[in-house]
Order: structure tokens, then sequence, then C-alpha cells
């Protein structure tokens, strides 16, 4: 049996840290609205790679805040207010880009498409303020000293954060891409980029609402 402070992170905040970040995770949110999005329009694969640009983007924030580089949100507001609107403008330019692109609700996307739905949900996720302030905030509450390094207890309750999310997301674009997206990709073209932007604008104004401060 594994000595008890021979665990990298205290194992009695294991359960409740998996509970709170699959609770942040099923909370309806920007990264959900846009998966589920993609994946009515486009398709599983297409949501997949969205899922993959996204979970990229929230390992280079659990990397960022584990060498202390998000604590500049909290010494410096105007950078998280930057941050924020930018995170709102790209969701409101993928909104134009998804209305004007006749190829936006393609059900069968090529290769292209799909690096560049990977490319949005990166940067869409970079852009995201609230991944930052889930790193700041919340993780640091699990973290106990006696166990592994800071370091060490941030990768390692983050990587966990990325395993729920990852399969949070993919329940996500399984549904978006089941029944309902069969039923939805019917649409007309322009019926459809028109739900699709229409979706995208609801989403920026949700991620507008969410990290106010």
């Amino acid at each position: 049996m594994i000595p008890h402070s021979a665990w990298p992170v205290d194992p009695a905040v294991i359960g409740p840290f998996l509970l709170a970040v699959a609770l942040i995770e099923l909370t309806p949110g920007p990264n959900m609205g846009w998966l589920a999005l993609v994946s009515v329009a486009r398709g599983r694969l297409a949501g997949f790679a969205a899922v993959a640009g996204v979970t990229l983007g929230l390992a280079i924030w659990m990397v960022a805040a584990a060498f202390g580089l998000t604590q500049v949100f909290a010494a410096w507001p105007p950078l998280y207010q930057a941050l924020r609107w930018a995170g709102v403008l790209f969701l409101l330019w993928l909104a134009w880009e998804a209305w004007r692109e006749p190829g936006a609700t393609d059900p069968t996307p090529d290769v292209r498409t799909l690096r560049g739905l990977f490319l949005r949900g990166l940067a869409g996720n970079l852009l995201n303020p609230k991944a930052a302030v889930f790193y700041v905030a919340l993780l640091p509450t699990f973290m106990r000293p006696g166990h592994g390094a800071p370091l060490t207890q941030a990768l390692t309750l983050g990587s966990l954060h990325l395993a729920v999310a990852v399969l949070v997301h993919s329940l996500i674009v399984l549904g978006g891409a089941g029944a309902a997206g069969v039923i939805l990709r019917r649409m007309q073209g322009p019926a459809m980029r028109a739900v699709m932007a229409g979706g995208l604008v609801v989403v920026a104004a949700w991620l507008a609402w969410e990290t106010r401060t």
C-alpha cells in the first residue's frame, strides 16, 4: 500500500476535486455551446476536432497556471478585461463566418476544415478567461502541504481536470451529432447557417455575461 505522504496529491481531495470539475464542466458555458453547434452542423468528426483544440487550450492554461503565469490577471485587471472582450469578439467573428460561408454547415468536413475547427477551438479557449480563473481560483484550494511540490500537485490535478473535460465534451459531441443533429442538418443551407450564426451570437453574449466582474 502506498504511504499517504507518497501520493503527489492528497488522495482525500481527489474525489471532491473530480466532483467539482465535473459540475463546472456540466454547467452550460461557451465551450459547451460552441461544441454542440459544431457537432449539430458538421457532425461527429468535426466535433472531435474542435474538442482537441479546446483541450489543448485548457492544457496551455493549466501549464501557465502551474508556473504562476496566470497570476498576472489578479495583478492587472485590465489584462483580464482585454482577454474577455477578445474572446467575445472572436465568437462574433465565428458567427459572421458561419453566416457568410456556404460550407460552414457541411456535414462531411475535409482535412482543411478539421484543421480549422481545431485551431478555432484552441484560439477560442485561449481567449476564454474562465479557464484562467479556474486554475487561479479553484486549483490551489485542493493543494495540500506534505505531498508533492506545488508544481507537481498543480499538474496532477490539472491533468485530472483535462480528463473530465474531454469526457464531458465528447459526450456533448456525440449528443449533438446524434438524432437531433440529423434532423437539424436536413434544413436548407441558409436556414442552418442562420441557426449556427445565431447560436454563436448567443454563446458570445453568454461569455460576456459569465466573465463579468
